[in-house]
């Protein structure tokens, strides 16, 4: 047990930013004069219609989204957004292009079956993800209503560049949850992006979409009301009750994101910390990152030590040190460090400072 705040370098739910927080429980009982909690209030009142205003306001700033896109707030978790994609842009061709780039793609590929061809065009599966396959224009054969691509691989710790996004004519769709705010992102050059909130951007419960508004409007016959992203374009992400206090927590993240500097500082940081924690890695006798060098992840970093009894020691002596959640996804196995914005430069010298001194110790 700790008396203290400790290192978390879980995927998701993951690290928040200290600051943060303490405006949420300061906020707790009495938000700005209203005399109760954002969790106690009606999704109607005026109060809360201004945090959802100004929380999609200020994602439009911080990511530079153009007035011909619309952001909504859904439930659901990418896993929804798995169905929803296909059941509202599968619709003329019923036919979509995939790259097969880890678990998420492989569950996107799954569901979109259900609802047309999923066609992967190009898999890195065979390496055990890896890696990002090229792909050229030639590699697109055949008409398709979008084409699908997992932005940054969160298990497998793998990462598009710009060079290896799909050059297609058709809309580009893409899950941005372990990436957004992370690093810039060109958000013109997709069709639609999704962010489950849980990873870098605040609490579960909230799922973000930016979706070019010539989209909307073009769900199958059969898309359930609450999987129609009219709906929730029509309603300002307010047909049902929304998750509000996570709305609000996003709001606050978003306004921290701002005072660090926007995304582009955050990334300055984010790349120093990635190659901190990859310096070391290439350089230990005893650690080894397990991604490609060119398609590496800033935000999430695997590695393995030669054998599962030294994986084991070193997550429990690392947890008992204070630097948590250090275990691999369990398709994977050996250690996984998620280094997403809240997560201080510190708090990466501190872990390599750890792995520098388990080697001498083990190796």
């Amino acid at each position: 047990m700790f008396d203290h705040r400790v290192y978390n370098f879980a995927a998701g739910p993951a690290a928040m930013p200290e600051e943060v927080l303490k405006i949420a429980q300061a906020e707790m009982l009495n938000y700005k004069g209203t005399g109760m909690s954002v969790m106690e209030m009606s999704h109607r009142s005026a109060a809360f219609e201004n945090i959802i205003n100004e929380t999609k306001n200020d994602l439009k700033t911080l990511m530079n989204i153009p007035d011909d896109y619309e952001i909504m707030f859904v439930q659901g978790g990418g896993s929804t957004q798995f169905a929803m994609i296909p059941l509202n842009l599968m619709t003329k061709y019923k036919r979509a292009f995939f790259l097969k780039t880890g678990q998420w793609a492989k569950k996107a590929i799954s569901e979109a079956k259900i609802y047309g061809e999923a066609e992967v065009v190009a898999s890195s599966e065979e390496a055990v993800f890896t890696y990002i396959p090229q792909t050229t224009r030639a590699d697109y054969k055949g008409d398709a209503d979008y084409a699908y691509i997992c932005y940054n691989n969160t298990i497998y710790g793998t990462h598009f560049t710009p060079g290896k996004l799909p050059d297609v004519d058709v809309p580009l769709v893409t899950d941005i949850s372990s990436c957004i705010l992370g690093e810039k992102i060109d958000v013109t050059k997709f069709g639609l992006l999704f962010a489950g909130a849980q990873k870098n951007l605040g609490p579960a419960g909230v799922t973000v979409v930016i979706m070019k508004k010539d989209l909307i409007g073009n769900a199958m016959d059969i898309t359930p009301t609450m999987l129609n992203y009219k709906t929730h374009a029509d309603n300002n992400s307010m047909y049902n009750t929304p998750p509000t206090y996570g709305i609000y927590m996003l709001g606050l993240v978003l306004k921290w994101v701002a005072s660090q500097g926007g995304v582009d500082a955050l990334e300055a940081v984010n790349r120093k910390k990635a190659a901190l924690l990859y310096e070391c890695l290439d350089n230990s006798k005893l650690f080894k990152g397990t991604v490609v060098p060119e398609d590496r992840s800033l935000m999430n970093v695997p590695f393995v030590c030669p054998t599962d009894e030294l994986n084991n020691k070193f997550i429990a002596e690392a947890t008992e040190a204070g630097l948590m959640e250090l275990k691999g996804h369990r398709t994977v196995g050996g250690m996984r460090a998620s280094i997403y914005n809240a997560t201080p430069y510190e708090g990466v010298q501190t872990l390599v400072n750890f792995m520098e001194d388990f080697e001498k110790k083990n190796i």
